[in-house]
């Protein structure tokens, strides 16, 4: 009989952790449901609707060259990135594809970043909920510590500049600062100016690292992809799922200083972006994929604005508790005696997915979230649904006292799990 014991073979970091559960796991689409939990684009990918109905007019993808492995620099495609972030709204220098790494989704940015820079078992990252939960999954999976520093409270969700920056004075191994902006789930965006602050501590030797995957949804030069070019220890991520609507093809880039950027593209494997991806992606960043896209963003912005004025007037929805400047908004859900109420809130969650078909996500476990939920902007037809599906939910839910079930703290906990 072998001798192999999984416990004492496996890394006991890896052993400890929870199976990753992701938007779908809880709701699937069943061609019915309306899906407003993932913050994906409700208008779909920036391709034109000839392109995407026409194989001969739109991304040039080579199926015939398939059997080849793919272009492991990408240069054509971090050319066209470089193209949209030189805005010159922050820097009159101009990034250059020596400025950039691109990989699977911001995933493989955020986990590179840290095998790049954080040595297990040692170094930490900080992080400031409420955020992005594949910062904390990343640290765990690379045996890195983690220190955390809330934001300051609803509404405004901003950094905590004092409190980060004594624990990069005084917390020892922190090497990345990972901070999203526009933030989820709070939609809120992080002032240049504390950032700044971070940049220049005048003893901590790290990196700051930016995530603006909804960066797309805030106001025009708002990104500072560009602003790296001023920075040695400066890193923005970006991702082609939310604004372009290219979540299926897996593809995220990280703007930073060359030097960083050469490590980045050392550690990666040699073809990490197959060639259907790349060539989808460079479509999307061509004029006409931008052009797409920007209508398609009005239209979300349209949506948005909707959402803030009706909400509101539904009979149990209680405060906006973040910002707008992404594709999804956090209101809280209040119960029948106007308060906001955690219970309220899964059982509005559970019951407008199970019994509505939409589903959105329950965040009330999250930092300064007591009771919310966060929902994607969809389509007008979805808008639609939801706000008549989530004033009957509220009505009936309120209408009745809620039996609080005896398992009610793991199902809150469950729900919040989900990562999107």
């Amino acid at each position: 009989m072998s001798p192999f014991n999984l416990e004492t073979c496996a890394r006991s970091n890896i052993l400890a952790l929870e199976p990753y559960r992701c938007a779908r796991d809880d709701y699937k689409d069943d061609g019915t449901n309306i899906l407003l939990d993932a913050n994906e684009n409700a208008y779909g990918p920036s391709l034109t609707a000839t392109a995407a109905s026409s194989p001969s007019s739109g991304p040039e993808i080579d199926f015939v060259g398939l059997h080849r492995y793919p272009d492991p620099h990408q240069r054509d495609l971090k050319q066209l990135l470089c193209n949209l972030r030189n805005t010159h709204h922050h820097t009159d220098k101009k990034i250059t594809p020596d400025n950039l790494f691109v990989g699977v989704g911001s995933d493989e940015a955020i986990d590179g970043l840290m095998r790049c820079f954080c040595a297990p078992g040692r170094d930490r990252i900080l992080v400031c909920p409420p955020t992005y939960g594949m910062y904390s999954v990343s640290a765990q999976v690379n045996d890195v510590g983690l220190v955390k520093i809330p934001l300051l409270p609803a509404p405004t969700f901003a950094l905590d500049v004092i409190k980060i920056k004594e624990a990069l004075s005084n917390e020892p191994n922190i090497k990345l600062v990972y901070l999203c902006s526009p933030g989820n789930p709070t939609g809120s965006p992080i002032a240049k100016e504390d950032i700044r602050q971070l940049l220049e501590h005048p003893t901590w030797n790290g990196v700051v690292i930016v995530d603006e995957a909804y960066v797309d949804f805030s106001p025009e030069g708002s990104s500072l992809a560009e602003w790296v070019a001023e920075w040695p220890n400066l890193a923005v991520m970006q991702t082609s799922s939310k604004g372009f609507g290219m979540a299926g093809i897996r593809l995220g880039s990280v703007f930073t200083s060359e030097p960083i950027a050469r490590l980045l593209n050392s550690m990666k494997a040699p073809y990490n972006i197959p060639s259907p991806t790349s060539a989808l992606a460079i479509y999307a960043f061509s004029p006409d994929g931008l052009t797409v896209m920007r209508a398609n963003r009005e239209k979300i912005v349209a949506q948005r604005e909707r959402l803030l004025r009706e909400l509101p007037k539904i009979k149990g929805v209680g405060r906006l508790r973040g910002g707008i400047e992404s594709n999804f908004l956090l209101y809280e859900m209040l119960n029948k005696d106007g308060q906001p109420d955690n219970a309220t809130a899964l059982a509005v969650y559970e019951r407008l997915a199970e019994n509505k078909g939409v589903v959105v996500r329950f965040r009330g476990k999250e930092h300064g979230c007591f009771g919310c939920l966060r929902v994607t902007v969809g389509t007008e037809a979805e808008v639609t649904r939801f706000l008549g599906s989530l004033a009957n939910t509220l009505a009936d839910v309120n209408g009745h006292d809620i039996a609080v079930p005896t398992d009610e703290e793991k199902r809150e906990v469950e729900a919040n799990a989900v990562i999107s």
